[in-house]
């Protein structure tokens, strides 16, 4: 039996938010996971750090950002058919796919709502607390 890959797990922008907002932020456990490789891409750490208001914030996510591996942007940012996203969410769902993610991470309920639990060409879109608890399970 060969020993599990490890999760490739894709960040959107408002996860790197929520992580460094706070310094006890619960979403820093996704830092912790295991046998996890997190990343995410210039466009969603940009969006993350222009809106963090706080300079301790945007230290917090550079600190951050120490262990999460930048990958390239998608120069194709067409969809499958059966995904329909608002143009500033559709980079994200590319560069994940393009990095091979095996996860897309977010909480973005509005946009991605529907996706969730679902895989889009091998990356299954996730919430941040589902990811969480699939580690406990």
């Amino acid at each position: 039996m060969s020993p599990r890959q490890p999760d490739r797990v894709f960040l959107d922008a408002n996860v790197l938010f929520s992580a460094a907002y706070r310094p006890d932020a619960g979403l820093r456990r996704l830092w912790q996971r295991r046998r996890t490789e997190l990343m995410t891409s210039r466009y969603a750490l940009e969006e993350a750090m222009v809106n963090l208001p706080e300079p301790d914030q945007r230290q917090r996510l550079s600190e951050l950002m120490d262990s999460v591996t930048l990958v390239p942007e998608s120069t194709d940012e067409r969809l499958p058919l059966d995904v329909d996203l608002p143009p500033k969410d559709r980079p994200i769902l590319t560069a994940a796919l393009r990095a091979g993610a095996s996860h897309l991470v977010t909480g973005d309920l509005t946009h991605f709502g529907r996706y969730l639990g679902r895989s889009v060409q091998g990356t299954r879109i996730l919430t941040p607390a589902a990811l969480i608890g699939k580690a406990r399970a």
